[in-house]
């Protein structure tokens, strides 16, 4: 999709070291070139873990990684959680354990499948177990030397858990929907493959909590492969499960390769084993293998959690073994996680070690819960259940506008947060913010300045132009004005001769900032050979749109800290309207703001899928959320030309008392009557 910067990258030789989940630069000097151009993360990645130096500082980060993980599986905002529904029936009964078919709906009409296996003789209530399984070619119904569900499923319920053994989507008895599920229009409304399967997980949570004969404060859950990541993103988000065990996944260098295991947003600034790491500090046991890519989790991805384990004085905590195998979940690996779900979940001794008892595996159509392939009347398919979730976070946003002043907080927290990880940007503070000029130019009229403006914490590169009139070297008031063709609208190839907008703006006594975004102007090197489509490229990286809006609140941040008195303005025009109204929705202390909507049509996705696409951008509400969050600055929206929907803007502007400084227009005002509007 946007490779074509992988392409720079090998162009300009850059070494394929370890790359930290934050990259530092605290070089004085600005770049010589955008980090981002470069530093291309995928899923062979070798990340570097950070270093947390107290735990206030961890649980800070934990805090943002949850709802980055949350809002990458479409799951933040929280949808609201409906009936599960479940149907338990055809017992089999055994020697110790007792199995039955399962199936629940984790939304309406979405089933999620599987057995469910029971200790019989035993007085309750259990712990319980989860078993997500992983890319086995027969998913939870799998039985091999290298890996058998059904044996850790019977050894564990002949030990007191009630497991639940629940397919991958696409697996199995989970036939509504594909396990190469994707789309482009699903992702912009936060509906991908891991979405569908974390959900399953967290209903499986609520209905093993649901049963009579389940302690629900004794849940553990585990999975290898596939299911490993499953393991660890659960553990991550629902604190509900209090031990973890996932088998064969955490690596520094290999994150997942599968749909299932990669959505828009999941692993930007971060990786696996931070992930992880959210599990401290309740129980983890972190399982590996010396023929896959855990290889080195005994000295590189067990110190770096330990590390977080230190934090809560709770490195008693979290253990690894490694074995001498293939990528596997075998019976080595599962005696260990018995003992660990021993141990911390039925109260064994430390030293209880348990070895795997004789197991017969029963038929695969025994244990089905749709042998034929049939499913019940009724029963909505893929496009049906997209459509629901799609009209679900739709009127789940609608349910979110305020009705009077004191919904405004909740408002505005909930949907800068979603619109914030949606766009996987950083409000930089003035402090973050570093320039230096490259060239300068006086007038008797004006002094114009070229700048370089970079963060040292990332590494970021953005050419700028800064004009002051003579009359006001410490400016009331700064324009930054961003445009879609660059500072090149503004002063073309000669830094003396501004454009007659930036005159306009100098005459009324208003210093002019404009740059060039992302890939733009200056920003896009000669050498760029354009974008190539490139497997997971959102799931560790920002779309250009995405990093076009950082840089606007980047150059908010050194407006603030150059000109920290200063009332500030921004005039977005061309297409970096849009650029600049989400980047409002975000920053703070805006005075006025001009947005072109470039007649932008809201009702329809369509307007979404090109040049802005952004996954999740639909979700949180994508320009008409940006455009209500501006208030109480003054907004003009302009060249709307009917199509782009300001209901919600109108609604919280007269909500927070302040309908005037709402102005729309259907058409393209002149300049004099934007730069009225924005320095009156």
């Amino acid at each position: 999709m946007e490779a074509g910067r992988m392409h720079l990258a090998a162009a300009l030789m850059v070494c394929a070291g370890a790359v930290a989940a934050n990259p530092v630069n605290t070089a004085d000097a600005p770049p010589t070139i955008d980090k981002r151009l470069v530093q291309i993360r995928e899923t062979e990645t070798r990340f570097e873990f950070p270093k947390y130096s107290s735990r206030a500082e961890w649980e800070a980060r934990a805090e943002e990684l949850r709802h980055q993980i949350l809002f990458s599986a479409g799951l933040w905002p929280q949808p609201p959680k409906t009936p599960l529904r479940p149907r338990i029936f055809g017992k089999i009964e055994r020697p110790g354990y007792t199995i039955e078919k399962v199936f629940f709906e984790s939304v309406p009409g979405f089933y999620c499948t599987g057995n469910l296996y029971r200790p019989s003789g035993m007085p309750g209530p259990h712990p319980a177990v989860l078993s997500p399984h992983g890319h086995w070619q027969h998913g939870r119904l799998e039985d091999s030397e290298l890996g058998s569900i059904p044996a850790r499923c019977i050894n564990l319920a002949r030990q007191g858990f009630v497991v639940f053994a629940y397919d991958m989507v696409g697996y199995n008895d989970s036939l509504q929907i594909p396990h190469t599920f994707d789309g482009k229009r699903e992702q912009l409304w936060g509906i991908t493959l891991l979405g569908l399967q974390l959900l399953n997980s967290i209903r499986a949570v609520d209905f093993v909590s649901s049963l009579p004969d389940v302690d629900p404060s004794r849940i553990g859950c585990t999975g290898a492969s596939g299911g490993g990541t499953q393991t660890f993103l659960l553990c991550a988000v629902d604190k509900r499960v209090k031990v973890g065990a996932p088998v064969n996944m955490i690596s520094a260098h290999y994150q997942g390769g599968c749909l299932c295991e990669n959505a828009p947003g999941l692993r930007v600034d971060t990786f696996n084993v931070e992930i992880a790491a959210l599990m401290a500090p309740r129980p983890l046991l972190m399982v590996s293998a010396t023929g896959d890519w855990t290889v080195n989790t005994p000295k590189v991805e067990y110190p770096a959690v330990r590390s977080i384990y230190a934090l809560y004085n709770a490195e008693d905590n979290v253990h690894q073994v490694q074995f001498d195998a293939p990528h596997n979940y075998n019976r080595q690996s599962r005696e260990a996680v018995y003992a660990w779900f021993g141990r911390h979940l039925l109260g064994k001794p430390r030293d209880w070690a348990p070895k795997e008892e004789p197991y017969t595996a029963e038929p695969p159509e025994a244990m089905r819960v749709f042998p034929d392939g049939k499913l019940p009347d009724g029963t909505p398919d893929a496009k049906a259940i997209t459509e629901y979730l799609i009209r679900t976070a739709a009127s789940n946003l609608e349910a979110l506008m305020p009705r009077s002043r004191r919904d405004l907080l909740r408002f505005r927290q909930t949907l800068r947060d979603g619109l914030r990880h949606c766009l996987c940007v950083q409000i930089p503070k003035p402090e973050d913010v570093k320039s230096a000029t490259v060239e300068t130019h006086r007038s008797e009229r004006f002094t114009a300045s070229k700048l370089v403006i970079w963060r040292p914490s990332v590494g970021d590169r953005i050419p700028g132009v800064l004009y002051r009139p003579s009359t006001r070297p410490i400016p009331k008031r700064v324009a930054l004005v961003v445009d879609s063709n660059g500072t090149a609208a503004f002063c073309g190839s000669q830094l003396g001769t501004p454009s007659p907008l930036v005159a306009l703006l100098l005459r009324r006594g208003c210093a002019v900032l404009s740059i060039d975004p992302f890939l733009i102007g200056e920003a896009r090197p000669a050498n760029w050979q354009g974008r190539k489509e490139f497997r997971f490229f959102t799931t560790f990286n920002r779309t250009d749109t995405a990093e076009r809006v950082q840089d606007v609140l980047t150059a908010l941040a050194y407006i603030k800290a150059r000109f920290p008195k200063a009332e500030i303005a921004v005039w977005g025009r061309g297409t970096a309207g849009t650029w600049c109204l989400l980047a409002a929705g975000l920053a703070s202390q805006l005075d006025a703001l001009a947005i072109d909507a470039c007649g932008l049509d809201t009702s329809n996705d369509e307007s979404f899928l090109g040049d802005l696409f952004v996954p999740g951008l639909r979700r949180v509400g994508d320009v008409r959320a940006a455009a209500s969050l501006c208030a109480p600055a003054k907004l003009m929206l302009y060249n709307t030309q009917g199509r782009f929907q300001t209901k919600w803007a109108e609604w919280v502007y007269q909500t927070a008392g302040v309908r005037r400084y709402l102005r729309t227009d259907a058409s393209l005002p002149a300049d004099e009557a934007v730069v009225r509007w924005l320095t009156r």
